[in-house]
């Protein structure tokens, strides 16, 4: 049967193009073959050359740091410097049988593991058997295991004994992204070195390199975007621009970054930060539908505006001089213009609501109404209130202090008297303008005729936990120049519960004293008897009725039939009582009834 001859104006037939099966990606073509290929992990190159040739290495190290630092390939690095016929060597040649294996992961003496797949015990167990055995035919054999923090723990107890003592001729190298995840007794076995993440210029001037050697151009500004989006990863940058170098042509160009990415041109980032700083929430929502009807990612748009905000963080803080910034430089100047007329506050709230809006979008459907409802909320910034500002007006009762820039609205100026007490005259002299917030009057002799007032105002201010302590004081006196003598019941001077330590005492007590009389005084605790075996009443209390109803509440507790027992069964005594508590003992059963005696009657014991 004859064959049927093409039309002449028939198209190129696409299929008859032979696959290209040969074709391997830049990732792979570009990877580090020596330790200065590995860019921006200079220190750690150093390190492992410098161990190299003076013959310190070590039977274990540990590679950590995020994806596409250059660990795996570090490790092929370190295994070729070991292995290569020229070596050991800290340039190994590449040349050799061996290195060409180790360079594809191809050789008999060096085993690539992939710890997520191989991660049980009976993996494990398989490689201490074979730790035993010489390599085929190279110096040393050497395992990489990539991400190790996936293997399990029975795994990781496994292999303890042989990663601390390994045969001579074995090596053992741990790449991971978590090193957190790896139990301390594997970290302790192992050096370890941090890959930190590459910076932006040299991810470019990689890039820049690449595309030179591939025959292809490429525009800075795309570039640059390709190496932003990388995060820090070359070989995510790599991979990006691979992608984009087959989706562009011959020259890579941003409009076909953005088209491919998603993202959002600078100029129109721009628009829809201005349109918000002018507080035009209409025209923001109206740039917002442009980019939605355009096919506009969401996601992206907001990441892009979270940078945006963080440019804007850097010029209020440290200028534009000198900062690396997502705009180019066509938008600098619009950007230091913007943040002249930003607080750092409003420029930190707007990050705090943009970052909260990202966190949203991953639990909800409607990416569009949490982008505008965010992008509203930024408009409306100024006209939001700070909680801190909420709680001055009310500590303040409703009133800005002087010199304030706002003032609380009338509707809390309407509801504040109810919410809060009236301020008492310490509070008062606190908010006067000009006062000292840690000074409430004008300093005080310490003399016999003002230690009562000094002592109710060290009272005043002391925190909880020292007022619980000044309340077993039960007088004051003056022993000296500038110096104050508090006697405690000798009651107190005892270790444990209802102790009293008189060193932190007197070491909280002065510096309030000093506060109150304006100079440094000194606090000594004077142990004294009570023959009474009652309690005299505090200072500041005017008369001696505390005492006595003091004394009458311990009689009253001691007549109680569980803290008679109590005291039997413990040999124990009463310290004090709380006084709130008088009115519960004072309806309190009789002694005939001990088994109905309620909770109330609650004593501290010792």
């Amino acid at each position: 049967m004859a064959k049927r001859k093409p039309k002449p104006d028939a198209g190129p037939v696409t299929a008859a193009l032979p696959p290209n099966k040969g074709y391997t990606v830049l990732a792979r073509r570009y990877r580090p073959q020596q330790f200065g290929d590995l860019i921006g992990q200079e220190a750690v190159a150093q390190a492992l050359a410098n161990a190299i040739a003076s013959g310190r290495v070590a039977h274990a190290y540990l590679f950590t740091g995020a994806r596409g630092v250059g660990k795996t390939s570090a490790a092929r690095i370190l295994a070729k410097a070991l292995n290569c016929g020229k070596g050991p060597t800290t340039t190994p040649c590449g040349e050799c049988d061996m290195c060409q294996a180790i360079a594809v992961g191809e050789d008999v003496d060096v085993l690539e593991i992939d710890g997520a797949s191989n991660r049980g015990i009976d993996e494990v167990r398989e490689i201490r058997q074979n730790v035993q055995f010489r390599p085929a035919r190279a110096r040393f054999k050497i395992y990489i295991i990539d991400e190790v923090h996936m293997l399990t723990t029975p795994a990781f107890n496994a292999l303890l004994k042989t990663l601390e003592e390994p045969p001579p001729h074995v090596k053992f190298i741990f790449a991971t992204t978590e090193a957190n995840k790896i139990p301390v007794t594997i970290l302790s076995r192992c050096q370890r070195f941090d890959f930190g993440g590459i910076s932006l210029p040299r991810i470019v001037e990689r890039l820049k390199q690449i595309v030179a050697g591939e025959g292809m151009q490429a525009d800075d500004a795309a570039l640059h975007l390709v190496a932003r989006r990388a995060g820090g990863s070359m070989r995510d940058a790599q991979s990006l621009l691979d992608q984009l170098l087959a989706f562009s042509g011959d020259r890579l160009t941003t409009d076909s970054v953005h088209q491919l990415l998603g993202t959002a041109h600078e100029e129109r980032v721009a628009s829809i930060a201005a349109a918000v700083l002018q507080k035009d929430a209409k025209q923001t929502l109206e740039l917002l539908a442009v980019q939605v009807e355009q096919g506009q990612q969401l996601g992206e748009l907001l990441d892009q505006l979270i940078e945006y905000w963080r440019d804007l963080m850097v010029v209020c803080c440290a200028g534009a001089e000198g900062q690396d910034f997502s705009v180019s430089g066509t938008y600098r100047a619009a950007l230091e213009e913007q943040a002249k007329g930003l607080s750092l506050d409003t420029v930190l709230a707007g990050i705090d609501v943009l970052v909260g809006a990202k966190g949203r979008l991953r639990a909800t459907s409607h990416a569009r109404v949490i982008l505008e409802m965010a992008l509203v909320r930024l408009t409306a910034m100024d006209s939001l209130v700070p909680l801190s500002q909420l709680v001055q007006w009310v500590k303040e009762g409703a009133v800005a202090s002087p010199g304030s820039a706002t003032s609380p609205p009338a509707s809390l100026n309407a509801v504040t008297p109810r919410l809060v007490a009236p301020r008492t005259e310490v509070e008062k002299k606190k908010a006067a303008p000009g006062s000292d917030s840690t000074s409430v009057t004008s300093p005080l002799e310490l003399s016999e005729e003002t230690r009562t007032e000094i002592w109710q105002q060290i009272i005043e201010q002391a925190s909880f936990t020292l007022r619980n302590d000044l309340r077993k004081v039960q007088s004051i006196a003056i022993s000296g120049p500038n110096t104050l003598e508090l006697r405690v019941s000798a009651s107190y001077n005892v270790a444990g519960i209802g102790g009293l330590d008189s060193a932190r005492l007197t070491a909280g007590v002065e510096p309030l004293l000093a506060r109150v009389v304006g100079q440094a005084c000194t606090a000594s605790v004077q142990w004294v008897e009570d023959p009474e075996n009652g309690e005299k009443a505090l200072v500041g209390n005017g008369t001696n009725a505390g005492a006595t109803a003091a004394r009458q509440l311990r009689e009253r507790v001691k007549q109680l039939p569980l803290v008679q027992k109590a005291r039997t069964v413990l040999d124990a005594e009463i310290l004090s009582v709380e006084p709130e508590f008088g009115d519960a003992t004072a309806a309190s059963p009789s002694a005939g009834d001990a088994a109905d005696l309620p909770d109330e009657s609650a004593a501290e014991e010792s």
